[in-house]
């Protein structure tokens, strides 16, 4: 468990300034555009470096411009938060070159899900700081207003953020509490075995994912039960598995493989890759209650 001690960023105010990074793919321009003016409806202005994207493959940039830009957003105390661009691919070929110090001296919220949760997830391992699992630029482009209505509510709330949420469905009983952690399964996945893999001892565990069959999620799930990865997991809850089957044998499986842990898991959280992605932060302190179907958060 993460002993650091926690560093939850200060919160925005309307007309602070949010610095947009592009850790991994690169972006549609179209969608990247308009959700830029969604970040500007919300009140905020919205630095993008000039050169967020030299695309090079399936990448925003080179590594080592894709880490700088990161670094000097992190260092710019004019930068109140960062957003990123979109997930895709990428993350983790920075994590050797993020100044986590840096992050510890200038903390500040930092927002993504999918391929941006090996980032997010270190900084808050390596830096204890509080980031935020939620939208990148390119999904706000089309996102529902509860997506839009709950990132500004996190961006603006600070200490004070709070969640409450109910009708989860119960997948296995019991009632647990712990700082949450989590993300995207194949990036945590992909994680194991790395000088970036996760402690998850102590922690509630939130995982969600897209594309992904049932046999592959069964691959994954195993590969990190037999590095011992979910021995002292206090609780599981479930976001969004879009396009990866039969939500009711995803639930199946998650049972089989905690059912011996004896710790509640939940499923049905909106987060992820599905129309609605509430942000939630990554370090905060939750309850989850599997016997109600819910999950309380507050990062005090």
């Amino acid at each position: 468990m993460n002993d650091q001690k926690k560093i939850i960023p200060d919160s925005l105010t309307t007309g602070d300034t949010i610095g947009i990074v592009a850790p991994a793919g690169s972006a549609d321009m179209d969608r990247f555009g308009k959700g830029i003016e969604v970040l500007k409806d919300m009140g905020f202005q919205v630095v993008v470096p000039d050169d967020l994207f030299s695309p090079e493959s399936y990448l925003a940039a080179p590594d080592y411009q894709r880490a700088d830009i990161f670094n000097q957003m992190i260092a710019d105390r004019a930068i109140k938060a960062l957003i990123c661009a979109r997930g895709g691919f990428g993350t983790l070929r920075i994590l050797s070159l993020v100044d986590f110090n840096s992050i510890r001296a200038h903390p500040k919220i930092v927002v993504g899900f999918s391929d941006i949760t090996a980032l997010i997830v270190n900084i808050y391992l390596k830096s204890g700081v509080v980031t935020y699992h939620g939208p990148v630029v390119t999904t706000l482009a089309d996102a529902p207003m509860q997506t839009i209505d709950v990132l500004k509510g996190a961006l603006t709330s600070g200490q004070s953020y709070q969640a409450d949420f109910d009708q989860l469905a119960s997948i296995q009983a019991g009632q647990a509490e712990g700082p949450l952690i989590g993300g995207n399964l194949a990036t945590l996945c992909h994680l194991t075995g790395t000088p970036f893999m996760p402690d998850y001892d102590g922690h509630i565990l939130f995982l969600e994912d897209i594309d992904e069959p049932l046999y592959k999620i069964d691959r994954m799930l195993t590969q990190m039960e037999l590095t011992g990865s979910f021995n002292h997991v206090n609780g599981v809850v479930l976001g969004a598995f879009e396009n990866c089957g039969d939500i009711e044998l995803i639930y199946k499986l998650f049972h089989e493989k905690f059912h011996k842990h004896e710790i509640p898991v939940v499923g049905g959280l909106e987060i992820g890759h599905s129309h609605a992605n509430v942000t939630i932060p990554i370090g905060a302190f939750a309850v989850v209650d599997a016997d109600r179907g819910i999950l309380m958060i507050n990062p005090s």
